[in-house]
């Protein structure tokens, strides 16, 4: 009997920049379980925000659709496409030491599916299922992190309090004797930061003479910004990523004097600091085991079923539905 589950895709309105989106659920055909597969039935996904609503307005650059593919993707950019990565799941079928076992998974939002078994994390025992939708985003702070290798004592500011740059500061504010800043233009994110260990500032009351900046607001102001908090010889490592959009860079005034250094991160590769020693597989175990601190739980700001999604994702990528993390909800089998 052929098997079936339902995936939800995004159907983009093609307005680029300034375009719309929807999105619909769709039929999908299961194949069968093979040899070294699982098949994994959806609990719990999450919404990464910043990167879907990119994807529902239509927003991904042609230039760079290829690198912006999610592993189990169907179709192609600017759409209709299933997209997504942060699902998590129990396996019903698979290998013996994975049968049972919750996992996580860089998935789209699906109500089953089957993958290779090496691109199922186990949850680890302490991780409740529910808050390990968060391990995608953590594995970006952390490859982050690995890139920008903070020191004992840094003064450290995260510019942009979402999903990634809020996973940012948690990790940073585990640093010893770090004095991390969140900055973001909303004062309620005061209250996420106390929760994660580290200070709140809004961006014209933010402290200067930073010896890193962390920039994950997806915007030209927090990136000038950015730079504006540094001290001599600063870093400012660039999370966000703009899309189809063009960026100003301040690198006039006092930028060269100053000796100021801006650099990428990105999850698509093993940060060069420790590739020669870490692999993906490494990265989002240890994203995981991270999870198990109860402080991650408050980035999870709304819960939606999945038959709601169609109606909840524009809702999120336009602002009606304020969400750093907007998990998913999968009913019964």
């Amino acid at each position: 009997m052929e098997r079936t589950a339902r995936a939800f895709w995004f159907t983009p309105s093609g307005g680029g920049a300034s375009g719309g989106g929807a999105g619909e659920i769709r039929s999908a055909v299961l194949p069968a379980t093979g040899p070294g597969e699982v098949l994994v039935r959806s609990l719990y996904s999450g919404v990464s925000r910043g990167t879907e609503s990119l994807v529902l307005r239509g927003g991904v650059p042609e230039s760079q659709r290829e690198a912006m593919r999610a592993p189990f993707q169907e179709g192609d950019f600017p759409g209709p496409v299933k997209y997504g990565y942060l699902s998590v799941g129990v396996v019903e079928e698979g290998p013996p030491d994975l049968a049972g076992r919750h996992v996580f998974c860089l998935h789209p939002h699906q109500t089953r599916y089957v993958v290779p078994a090496a691109a199922v994390t186990p949850v680890p025992d302490g991780v409740p299922p529910a808050r390990a939708v968060l391990a995608g985003t953590v594995e970006t702070a952390v490859n982050a992190l690995w890139d920008a290798a903070p020191l004992v004592g840094d003064r450290i500011a995260v510019v942009g309090a979402g999903m990634v740059g809020c996973c940012v500061a948690a990790l940073a504010a585990r640093v010893p004797g770090a004095r991390v800043q969140l900055v973001d233009v909303d004062p309620a994110r005061a209250a996420v930061a106390e929760a994660l260990g580290a200070d709140f500032a809004l961006p014209d009351r933010a402290e200067g003479g930073c010896d890193l900046v962390l920039h994950a607001s997806a915007t030209a102001e927090g990136l000038a910004r950015s730079l504006d908090l540094l001290g001599h010889e600063g870093t400012v490592v660039d999370l966000s990523w703009y899309g189809d959009r063009q960026v100003a860079l301040p690198l006039g005034e006092a930028f060269h004097s100053r000796r100021l250094t801006v650099r990428s991160s990105q999850v698509g590769t093993v940060s060069p600091a420790r590739s020669a020693r870490r692999g993906f597989a490494d990265r989002m175990a240890l994203a995981l085991r991270l999870l198990a601190d109860p402080a991650f739980d408050v980035l999870v700001t709304g819960e939606s079923a999945f038959e709601d999604l169609p109606r909840v994702m524009p809702m999120i990528a336009g602002g009606e539905l304020p969400a750093l993390c907007h998990r998913i909800v999968y009913g019964p089998a």
